[in-house]
């Protein structure tokens, strides 16, 4: 049943959802501040603890996406075109926010072991509600009903979106101070095309 559901998703769809998958992880913010600054101040081992910490708190949002999102759509079908203008709208406000932002990158809270920063980057990210909310609308915008489970369709993707983050994440903590200056000489830049692809799925999903 799996290999169906990953050979039902549409190759462009699929493609689209790694691009905006690698643009998010790229794109400055909370996480990437906290692992950049934990990979500045403590060198590479801090650095990648973060980096892990942070992606084992995505498994936890995305197991919730697709225990709670299956669940909603068992007990009202019709929920899913609710989902899906509800996923449109918030993928639109995270648009404007990037247009609209002044492009600077902050100063993140280093954490000073890699205990610590393990179970930082794990606690701040599960208890970050924009990642949660943001995972709810992201992930489960490119499912189709007709292709299987929805759970099922959202665990696949939920894969897939992890491995490129933890390959970037682990990269960008292991050499941070690169990363980081690079990146903060382009922080306007990602955000304009970040708004732009936001954008762009929300549109897509408002159309269909």
């Amino acid at each position: 049943m799996i290999w169906d559901v990953i050979t039902g998703f549409e190759p462009a769809l699929l493609l689209g959802f790694v691009l905006a998958g690698l643009i998010l992880n790229i794109t400055p913010g909370a996480d990437f501040i906290f692992i950049s600054a934990s990979g500045i101040s403590g060198g590479p081992q801090i650095g990648m603890a973060a980096a892990l910490g942070v992606n084992l708190g995505i498994v936890v949002h995305v197991l919730a996406a697709a225990a709670g999102v299956s669940a909603l759509l068992l007990a009202y079908p019709a929920a899913y075109d609710a989902i899906r203008l509800g996923g449109a709208a918030y993928l639109a406000w995270m648009a404007l926010q990037a247009w609209w932002s002044d492009g600077a990158l902050g100063c993140g809270r280093a954490a000073p072991s890699v205990g610590q920063a393990l179970r930082r980057g794990l606690i701040t990210n599960v208890l970050n509600p924009k990642t949660a909310l943001f995972i709810f609308a992201f992930i489960p915008q490119f499912t189709d009903p007709e292709n299987g489970p929805i759970w099922i369709q959202i665990l696949i993707l939920g894969a897939i979106f992890l491995v490129n983050g933890f390959l970037f994440v682990m990269c960008l903590g292991a050499a941070s101070g690169y990363f980081a200056d690079i990146l903060r000489a382009h922080v306007s830049f990602l955000n304009k095309l970040t708004a732009i692809l936001f954008g762009g799925l929300a549109a897509r999903l408002i159309i269909n």
